[in-house]
């Protein structure tokens, strides 16, 4: 399953969820704030922008925001609420392609550097984020933690979400680090729909050294982007690297 395929134009008009999931003003007013502060007073690249549920908010800050996007459907979205002189957009891989200048701040928020689906591919990420900071500049990760602790031996799935609606179940390959979550939405009749994706789950240590390898050094990890402290509990992190 290529990422293309995913992320085709059905994704791209399913994906906002205005006020509510990860659109909540409780889940994106702390993450903005932060990589405000962290952008300073320079521009900011986010790898995997998507429809643009943190880059509108963060360029309403004031901030200079460039993406890069793999799929033109999420971008089209994004064009329904900003244009390109405001958020301009390269099409293409977050691993490989390059966009004019230099940047302050490079950022992957909700888990999307795990949509590498490869160990090198994911190393080629830090190293595009480095070609494209100025030196003392940041790279930026939103990432969960893998949940392999809930899986008794000879169980390949976890549940990882209930609410009404909607569950998330995720199947694991241990063997290759590989993950595919599946997202279940249904009403009170018998149907439900399937989004399924792909993912490359990776620990924190493993990720620490793949910025090692880009010339990166972890400046700070937190639980969440209110700077909560990250624990063996954790569910998640945010990690700062520093060029």
């Amino acid at each position: 399953m290529r990422q293309e395929e995913v992320w085709d134009m059905d994704a791209a008009s399913r994906y906002d969820t205005p006020g509510i999931g990860m659109f909540a003003r409780e889940v994106l007013e702390p993450t903005v704030n932060r990589l405000s502060a962290l952008a300073g007073h320079g521009r900011a690249l986010e790898f995997a922008i998507g429809t643009g549920r943190v880059a509108v908010p963060l360029s309403e800050q004031g901030i200079s925001v460039t993406g890069i996007e793999l799929s033109a459907p999420m971008v089209d979205e994004l064009r329904t609420k900003v244009d390109a002189d405001q958020i301009p957009v390269v099409i293409g891989d977050m691993a490989t392609t390059q966009v004019p200048g230099e940047f302050t701040l490079v950022y992957l928020v909700f888990n999307t550097i795990s949509n590498l689906l490869t160990q090198s591919e994911q190393v080629a990420c830090f190293r595009n984020a480095a070609r494209h900071l100025s030196p003392g500049g940041r790279f930026v990760i939103e990432l969960w933690v893998p949940e392999l602790r809930k899986l008794p031996p000879g169980q390949q799935a976890t549940v990882g979400q209930v609410e009404p609606g909607y569950i998330l179940l995720d199947t694991y390959d241990v063997l290759h680090q590989q993950v595919v979550s599946h997202h279940f939405h249904f009403g009170d009749d018998k149907q439900a729909e399937l989004f399924r994706s792909p993912h490359r789950y990776i620990w924190p240590a493993e990720l620490d050294l793949m910025a090692q390898l880009a010339g990166f050094e972890l400046e700070s990890r937190h639980a969440d982007w209110t700077g909560a402290g990250f624990t063996a509990d954790s569910p998640s992190h945010v990690s700062v690297y520093r060029l």
